[in-house]
């Protein structure tokens, strides 16, 4: 299956327009993590650059499969 991911924040978004092909849900949600990951390693994710960012998971219809914050807060 195609998965698309997207970075949204309540005033902008980033749209996956490429997408990957994955097994399933849970290899989109791995490849997601990695995703984030790797944008902490090269531009440095700080909470007060991404606070209130996610990385949402969209099939082709675009769906929403799965939304994962960009930064965890602790309530």
């Amino acid at each position: 299956m195609r998965c698309f991911f997207h970075l949204v924040s309540n005033h902008d978004e980033i749209i996956d327009n490429a997408g990957i092909e994955v097994q399933d849900l849970e290899s989109a949600k791995a490849q997601a993590l990695l995703a984030v990951e790797e944008l902490r390693a090269e531009i440095g994710i700080e909470a007060d650059d991404w606070s209130g960012w996610r990385l949402n998971i969209v099939c082709p219809l675009g769906t929403l499969l799965h939304s994962m914050q960009l930064i965890q807060t602790v309530h």
